[in-house]
């Protein structure tokens, strides 16, 4: 019998899978609107994301597959949970549309991009960034707000139009940063 020994460079795509993971017992006790307890879980998760980032960053410990598990593992959480509050009626179902949508279009223009033009690595953008900081805020204010203390409702609103303006921005940015780079490589093989 073979043992894969594991090395402490192993240990953030360890904490990434953690966090794929944890969807499942999330989405269950969400589904139950027992927010209280997917609150805690969803911190812990967040937590799993901030320390397998530090010690990739920290030691170098990056890897094609944290690369892709990190971003999978945000998409997974944020989507599903985003998906459930939309459907209970915390959120409204025009931003659930649009942070879906943009998401799909976001793989699918990858995709493209990968297959038809050159090999895609994972780059997140700026603003991106930002729209997933907003997610988390929001998703974080909506559970904190059914499972412990009710918070003003301006808050969830201010969040909410955050998320769908950050959500419009870095779908645009994505698509234009994609096309001008497939339409200059394009250039460059007409050239030749």
């Amino acid at each position: 019998m073979s043992y894969v020994a594991l090395k402490p460079r192993d240990i953030p795509n360890l904490l990434t899978v953690l966090r794929i993971l944890l969807v499942v017992p999330i989405v269950w006790l969400l589904l139950q609107e027992r927010f209280g307890e997917t609150l805690i879980l969803f911190v812990i998760a967040g937590a799993t994301d901030g320390i397998d980032g530090f010690l990739a960053k920290q030691f170098s410990w990056t890897s094609a597959l944290g690369g892709i598990l990190d971003p999978l593992a945000d998409k997974v959480l944020l989507t599903s949970t985003i998906l459930i509050l939309g459907w209970q009626e915390n959120l409204p179902y025009w931003l659930v549309v649009m942070v879906v949508l943009r998401d799909i279009m976001i793989v699918l223009l990858a995709i493209g991009y990968h297959y038809l033009v050159e090999p895609l690595k994972p780059e997140p953008i700026f603003i991106s960034k930002i729209n997933t900081l907003f997610q988390i805020l929001l998703v974080l204010t909506v559970l904190f707000s059914n499972g412990a203390i009710p918070l003003p409702a301006t808050i969830t609103m201010v969040l909410i139009y955050c998320v769908g303006l950050t959500t419009l921005l870095s779908g645009f940015t994505y698509g234009w940063k994609w096309g001008r780079r497939a339409l200059q490589r394009r250039g460059q093989t007409d050239a030749l």
